[in-house]
């Protein structure tokens, strides 16, 4: 049985993993500080094995390595993963998001682990002028934490290099899906669905017309595993480098006027000023993703939307699989 570790396993996406690698039949490594994520999230599966560690924590991380030598692969999700906290703390992003990322290469270079997935986010690419945004442009972040994210790909492109570990960086779109919080890591979308359960009016930043690619979590934990565990159709030497995303593009306006469809409710948005450090426009080109591995976003946005509204009012603290 392969053995994977996830770092972040307990959280939003990372739990989703963990439900795709245990259905495949993987035994899996979960490390979690619970800063964001949850014990309610982790897979109950007799194949699946919870360390509280943080990966800042090096010596408490390397604990893992030692105790299963056998591990296969490493799926590196840990992380600060929100662009307006970054420009309150810096340090703070940089710690995780480049010294933690920077430990869990060493202890993956250090115990011989050959596979290793490095979950970075469309936030590296900035505002660009050319859309759908390919892989080959120039990232120009805007915030310290899509600085953080380039810088760790930036490692893991080195340690590809010089120690021999067949690594791969994924740019992520905005993922959204059941599990993901608001008090954390919560993207709009969990957001507005919570305003609209609440009975509130929902916030939006800037005028609306601001525009993401919306990618639901079991559609990224497919690309995870379809890299992690398949050979590319093409030669990867120069770029293991993949967007993940669906390729449309949905304004936050359309997006809201979806959501109070979908809840039968008045579509009532209060506008307040925009942040700084987001993105005006951004989708994300996926085509390099489904030619060398084969793999397609398959939740539509009407689809993906039932699911997370249906689950957010169920709102059960205790562990639900989530059919993908």
């Amino acid at each position: 049985m392969q053995k994977i570790l996830v770092t972040g396993g307990a959280g939003f996406i990372g739990s989703h993993v963990v439900d795709a690698l245990v259905e495949q039949g993987k035994s899996v490594l979960i490390a979690d500080n619970l800063s964001t994520g949850k014990n309610a999230h982790v897979n109950p599966s007799e194949n699946t094995y919870f360390f509280d560690v943080d990966i800042t924590k090096r010596d408490r991380l390397e604990q893992i390595f030692r105790q299963h030598s056998d591990i296969d692969g490493v799926i590196h999700l840990a992380a600060q993963s929100k662009a307006s906290p970054s420009l309150d703390a810096p340090e703070h992003d940089a710690n995780i998001n480049i010294h933690g990322t920077v430990n869990v290469l060493e202890l993956t270079k250090a115990y011989e682990v050959k596979n290793f997935i490095y979950a970075s986010s469309a936030a590296v690419y900035g505002d660009q002028q050319t859309l759908p945004i390919a892989e080959d442009v120039a990232v120009e972040p805007l915030s310290p934490y899509g600085v953080s994210k380039q810088a760790g790909e930036e490692y893991v492109k080195a340690y590809r290099r010089l120690y021999d570990i067949d690594a791969r960086v994924l740019r992520f779109a905005n993922v959204y899906g059941p599990r993901q919080s608001v008090d954390t890591e919560a993207g709009v979308i969990t957001i507005f669905v919570e305003q609209l359960l609440n009975g509130e009016q929902p916030g939006i930043y800037g005028d609306g017309k601001q525009t993401r690619d919306f990618i639901y979590v079991t559609d990224v934990a497919s690309a995870i595993l379809h890299c992690l565990f398949e050979e590319p159709s093409e030669p990867e030497e120069s770029s293991p480098v993949y967007n993940v995303g669906t390729g449309q593009e949905t304004s936050v306006e359309e997006l809201l006027r979806e959501l109070c469809a979908v809840m039968d409710q008045r579509y009532r948005p209060l506008y307040m000023e925009k942040r700084p450090g987001d993105i005006e426009k951004s989708y994300l080109d996926n085509r390099k993703l489904r030619a060398n591995y084969a793999w397609e976003p398959e939740t539509s946005l009407a689809d993906g939307l039932t699911a997370t509204i249906a689950h957010a009012k169920r709102s059960d603290a205790s562990y639900e699989k989530i059919d993908s």
